[in-house]
C-alpha cells in the first residue's frame, strides 16, 4: 500500500530531509507522488510544514 502525499510529506519534513516547504515539495514529486502542488497548497498544511522543515533541517557542514 502506498503512502497518501500529504502524509508522505509529514513524514519527509519530520525526518529533516528539505529545508524548506518548495525542496519537499521537489522530494515529493522525485518520489513520483501525485497532485503535489494542490495538496499542499491550503495555507494551513503548508504553513505547518514549513515551521516543521524549519525546526528539523540540519544542513550538512561541508568542513566537519
Amino acid at each position: 500500500m502506498t503512502t497518501p502525499t500529504i502524509e508522505r510529506a509529514f513524514q519527509l519534513a519530520r525526518s529533516g530531509a528539505a529545508p524548506n516547504a518548495r525542496a519537499l515539495k521537489d522530494l515529493l514529486k522525485a518520489e513520483g507522488c501525485r497532485a503535489v502542488d494542490a495538496l499542499l497548497s491550503p495555507r494551513s498544511v503548508i504553513g505547518h510544514l514549513e515551521a516543521i522543515c524549519a525546526a528539523t533541517y540540519t544542513a550538512i557542514d561541508p568542513h566537519p
